[in-house]
């Protein structure tokens, strides 16, 4: 192998030894740089922020030598995102740990700073938990699990009917793998599956696990069969606040919202306001307009509500299935094959 370019990468946030071990066997021209004692320590399993300490001084200054010679990132540095694309020069591929960075991209003008570099999604990685959160809230709230906490907190004995899945019409507004991976569920429970992406030119539903598949322009048409409606979509202009006062009055009384795309797709006033109408009987929340959700939000007190701290996506085998992403488009990296999941700095997703 004397002679043939090597490949240096950076792993920029915490990963477990194994995971690291199984990078470093992908091909021998790939030199892989895992300091654990300069990144940020995990708050729980998964974590790619990790707990917010800053670096010595000379710990610093060794993280940014080491920045200075890597040609491929493993996540984005977020303890220097601000002059990234100065500390990290020779980048050419940043594997980001998230499906969502579109927003981030744009907002630090990564596309515009970092022209020969590539931005990967995690795209997909999540779509398990993601999906097995969506299945909870529509079996929460069908089976009245909020009830039976307030029955069992109260040590109150009294039977009440709830109702069934069966036949019951969920629409997914997204359908990219987190979506598929909804409906798939859905589908499970015998329910009935519209779909709704961006174009659907030439998209078989069945292909998507769905009966029906729209494009995102007949969103208000679909609204006043949404029993369940599911947001799994990125938050872009065409998205940012596509669910508002309107669009709640489209939907039929007693109907549940689920979002687990991005708190930026949902008008949160209005939303609180048909929660408190009946409009919606109930919301399952994984993400919201400001992070982490104020204190003083009434949304945290609203009997009719689930309130997760934007964890709904993360799972002890996360890791595990973005080494495997990572792993296989390193080898196409190498090749000089496409990667999976190229950011489009257009579409933001």
């Amino acid at each position: 192998m004397s002679g043939t370019p090597r490949l240096t990468v950076l792993i920029a946030s915490y990963l477990e030894p194994e995971h690291v071990e199984r990078i470093r066997q992908v091909d021998p021209r790939v030199d892989v740089i895992y300091e654990p004692d300069l990144l940020r320590k995990p708050r729980y399993a998964a974590d790619h922020n990790g707990v917010p300490v800053p670096r010595a001084p000379e710990d610093e200054a060794r993280w940014r030598t080491l920045l200075a010679k890597a040609d491929v990132l493993f996540d984005f540095d977020y303890t220097n995102d601000a002059d990234l694309p100065e500390l990290a020069p020779r980048v050419r591929w940043i594997q980001a740990s998230s499906a969502g960075i579109g927003q981030f991209v744009a907002r630090r003008r990564y596309h515009e700073r970092m022209k020969n570099t590539i931005f990967t999604t995690a795209r997909g990685v999540h779509a398990v938990p993601l999906a097995e959160f969506c299945a909870l809230a529509m079996l929460s709230f069908s089976r009245g699990l909020f009830r039976m906490h307030e029955l069992q907190g109260s040590r109150h004995w009294e039977r009440f009917a709830g109702t069934d899945l069966v036949g019951r019409t969920v629409v997914i507004f997204g359908h990219g793998a987190i979506g598929r991976e909804v409906a798939r569920l859905a589908r499970a429970f015998g329910m009935k599956v519209i779909g709704v992406k961006r174009s659907v030119e030439g998209e078989a539903p069945a292909a998507h696990h769905v009966d029906e598949l729209h494009p995102a322009s007949a969103l208000s048409a679909l609204l006043p069969r949404a029993e369940f409606l599911v947001l799994a979509a990125p938050h872009t202009p065409q998205t940012e606040r596509v669910l508002g006062a309107r669009e709640f009055a489209l939907l039929p009384a007693g109907s549940v919202l689920i979002n687990i795309g991005r708190g930026a797709l949902v008008d949160e006033e209005a939303m609180i306001e048909a929660l408190r109408s009946g409009r919606l009987r109930g919301a399952a929340l994984d993400v919201f307009a400001t992070e982490p959700l104020p204190k003083e939000s009434p949304l945290w007190a609203m009997p009719n509500v689930l309130v997760s701290p934007h964890s709904a996506s993360t799972s002890d085998r996360e890791n595990g299935r973005l080494t495997a992403l990572f792993c296989e488009n390193l080898e196409s990296f190498l090749a000089g094959r496409p990667l999976k999941n190229v950011l489009d700095v257009e579409r933001l997703y």
